[in-house]
């Protein structure tokens, strides 16, 4: 693929983290829960690269407890979450954003014996902190606000949500996955009790990912069979992945601050240029807070996976939300909360690698791109 503007779906893995895992792989297979010598040199490495990781986003080791990714982590946060409320006679009501990652929303929709208020979004994807008040007033168990939307890019208000969370009395949990390796990350800062990450989103491998819990905050394991990391998560530790996002997030540090400079810039041209290429283009998220990498917008007439498609043939890789997955059928929940339009919707997200290169590739292509997606359509499309 000549041009990857796919990041916020997942990042090349960092030559780091590969080297970290190979010497993982080759010197630290044995289970870490063992006593022999093998198993000590696993265990050593594991507290080595739960150190890394604790120190990256300013915890304290013992409060990470490493899971399959980011989907599980969020899974974790929301059900522990809402248990751990449920015992200290909390309220039985969880709060989240309309445009939470599904990892979070249908983690608490599945928790049938919760009163569950989805806080409503204005049209930049921040939410409604008014909602918020009234959703958590006379108190609520749980509360999720994400850092930053994964869709548009909008950034939350988080420290003013945490801070309505704090007067319903809630325990707070943010899916960080997003940002956390992608921009300096200080859980003490951010006042939550919970807070998931991915590997695989920052430059580290897939199968790995972190919930970080507040010391005192008590987390009952939703997978279970054993008592490793601390028996919050049972299963043994995928420990070359955790090396390497280790060693990705230990990389990554001395990257952000020119990083979010450059891509900034790129971005911005992007929003400036994009609805003037091409007509009938609407950008999305907020204007001024939002992640510098990330640009969402929506075409007229057209669907999103023919823009895709027309894309990806001239050598340019996207995420489109439009309309619908295979799966669902569904259009973009993210977009539909907002109130935006979700027909022909394109995510934009550039990376470490992203470069002037790219963006030109994507303003010279994209107008060619929808034209042709807008003479083939159907009536049903261009009448919309």
């Amino acid at each position: 693929m000549a041009h990857y503007l796919d990041h916020a779906s997942t990042t090349p893995l960092h030559p780091a983290a590969a080297e970290a895992m190979a010497g993982a792989t080759a010197e630290a297979w044995a289970d870490p829960s063992r006593l022999y010598g093998e198993a000590r040199r696993a265990r050593i490495a594991l507290d080595e690269a739960r150190a890394g990781v604790a120190a990256a986003v300013g915890a304290r080791a013992e409060e990470i407890v490493f899971t399959g990714g980011g989907t599980e982590s969020c899974n974790l946060a929301i059900a522990a979450g809402a248990r751990a409320a449920a015992a200290a006679r909390k309220p039985r009501r969880i709060v989240v954003s309309a445009v939470e990652h599904t990892a979070v929303l249908e983690a608490a929709r599945a928790l049938g014996d919760f009163d569950l208020v989805e806080a409503p979004v204005d049209a930049t994807g921040r939410v409604d902190l008014d909602a918020l008040r009234v959703a958590c007033a006379g108190g609520a168990g749980l509360v999720s606000v994400q850092t930053a939307n994964h869709e548009v890019g909008t950034r939350q208000p988080l420290a003013e949500a945490v801070a309505i969370a704090r007067e319903a009395g809630a325990i707070v949990h943010t899916d960080a996955c997003i940002t956390a390796g992608n921009e300096p990350t200080d859980v003490a800062s951010l006042g939550v009790d919970l807070l998931s990450a991915s590997a695989h989103k920052a430059y580290g491998p897939k199968g790995a990912g972190l919930l970080w819990v507040r010391r005192g905050t008590r987390v009952r394991p939703v997978q279970v069979g054993d008592d490793r990391e601390r028996g919050r998560r049972a299963g043994i530790e995928n420990l070359p992945a955790i090396a390497g996002y280790a060693a990705a997030l230990a990389a990554r540090s001395s990257e952000w601050a020119e990083e979010a400079e450059r891509l900034g810039r790129l971005t911005e041209r992007l929003r400036t240029e994009l609805p003037a290429a091409v007509p009938d283009l609407v950008v999305h998220g907020h204007p001024a807070e939002r992640l510098p990498g990330l640009v969402a917008f929506s075409v007229l007439y057209v669907e999103g996976e023919a823009l895709l498609l027309g894309l990806d043939r001239a050598g340019i890789a996207v995420h489109s939300g439009s309309s619908c997955t295979a799966a669902t059928g569904e259009p973009s929940h993210v977009l539909a909360a907002m109130g935006a339009l979700t027909q022909g919707s394109i995510r934009v997200s550039l990376g470490r690698g992203s470069n002037e290169e790219d963006v030109e590739a994507l303003l010279g292509a994209l107008p060619d791109v929808v034209a042709r997606a807008r003479a083939t359509a159907g009536p049903a499309t261009r009448g919309r």
